[in-house]
């Protein structure tokens, strides 16, 4: 017992001396030490500020597809060669579905906008219906549209606020005469800036104008209708509603294939997700380029370390010294180097990731994965980089090295 405590407590008095011996070989060497551990360093802060910084847009993109409502859906349909398009009575078939609380359609067009000799062409145009404005504060000022508009296919709309200061300058344009197309359409309501934050505005983009889609229909002279919006009261139930409304559509389809797709906003959250993690990856292994540029230093000042201290070594390996313990010396050496620059990479990583989340706007998050890898990975390209040069000082002669004073 007394022989394993004495092997032990000589090892431990090692592996402090030669901790000691470490540091006082760095400090003695603070310019080159310096610019060893800032290779390291610059790689550990940009695999931290990288991949925390997507993290955090992962985690705002995941916030943002909660508030739109998990249970959303849109539905395009191609149709077949009977019914290239859903009519009202479809539409009314699909509200009808249990746990389907409404449906959206969307159509669009594209415009000219004209009003007091002034015009702009290429304008977008959306249709809607009164059942989406309850469900997004789509409307800053004024009203939305009511049953009444779509059955009647009025001639109203909703305009945001660029088309305000276009047309209207200095001018309430509640109550407003603007012409699309050359019709008369009534102004009544502003749009909030906000109003493009649903699913079908995210896939498809925003729209400067909104009008009954039925009146869009007429003005497109069309009579079905190719996009929707499903919403569905509970999200937990969203995987039920898709498969009965598929089951819908192919039989009104005669069960024909690629007939219509259907996009939950779970599948969209997850394919954005994959994406995510790829770049994520993907700038994480960009970025630890530059932690093996910085093994690289290690080894080179090692080698160098090892070049100058040859007589040192070899005074060591004559009064006793075990190959192993210069071999531990030069490893604890590079170790305490790479780690250093590791240590201090993760605080300028997080400094640097939360700095470019705020000023994206960002969810700021701390990736302790990130900090992990971080970490190890520097401890590793210490250890990786510094066993050459610990090898070949624990192999020196020390003939040939005492022959050097």
């Amino acid at each position: 017992m007394r022989t394993l405590f004495h092997k032990i407590s000589g090892a431990f008095t090692m592996f402090t001396e030669s901790v000691s011996m470490s540091i006082a070989n760095i400090t003695q060497n603070r310019l080159r030490s310096f610019l060893t551990i800032l290779g390291i360093m610059i790689g550990v802060t940009a695999v931290i500020a990288l991949i925390t910084t997507v993290s955090g847009v992962s985690t705002s993109i995941s916030d943002s597809f909660t508030s739109m409502g998990a249970g959303t859906m849109t539905v395009a349909v191609t149709g077949n060669d009977m019914q290239a398009g859903l009519t009202t009575e479809n539409l009314e078939k699909i509200t009808e579905l249990d746990d389907v609380t409404g449906v959206t359609p969307t159509v669009s067009a594209t415009i000219t906008v004209a009003r007091n000799g002034e015009y702009e062409s290429d304008i977008s145009l959306s249709g809607k219906n009164d059942y989406y404005f309850s469900t997004t504060d789509a409307v800053s000022r004024g009203r939305a549209f009511n049953p009444i508009d779509i059955n009647t296919m009025a001639r109203v709309c909703l305009i945001d606020q660029d088309m305000v200061d276009e047309f209207f300058y200095g001018v309430d344009p509640i109550g407003e005469t603007i012409y699309l197309n050359n019709l008369s359409f009534t102004v009544v309501g502003i749009l909030a800036d906000s109003s493009g934050e649903s699913i079908t505005e995210m896939v498809s983009g925003t729209s400067d104008i909104y009008a009954p889609y039925t009146t869009v229909m007429k003005l497109n002279d069309a009579t079905l209708v190719t996009s929707i919006t499903v919403y569905v009261d509970s999200a937990a139930k969203s995987d039920t509603v898709k498969t009965e409304v598929g089951d819908y559509l192919d039989s009104l389809f005669s069960y024909e294939d690629d007939t219509y797709t259907i996009t939950t906003m779970d599948s969209i959250q997850e394919t954005m997700d994959s994406m995510l993690s790829m770049m994520s990856a993907l700038l994480g292994g960009i970025a630890s380029i530059s932690l093996i540029v910085g093994g690289i230093g290690i080894m080179n000042m090692m080698l160098t370390s090892v070049t100058e201290r040859t007589v040192e070594i070899g005074l060591k390996k004559a009064i006793g010294a075990e190959p192993g313990q210069i071999q531990i010396e030069f490893l604890i050496e590079a170790f305490l180097l790479s780690m250093i620059g590791g240590v201090i990479g993760v605080v300028l990583g997080i400094a640097l990731s939360a700095i470019l989340c705020h000023v994206m706007g960002t969810t700021f998050t701390i990736s302790y994965g990130a900090i992990a890898l971080g970490v190890g990975f520097s401890a590793a390209v210490g250890i990786l980089f510094g066993w050459s040069p610990a090898r070949k000082a624990s192999n020196l002669n020390p003939i040939d090295a005492l022959r050097r004073m």
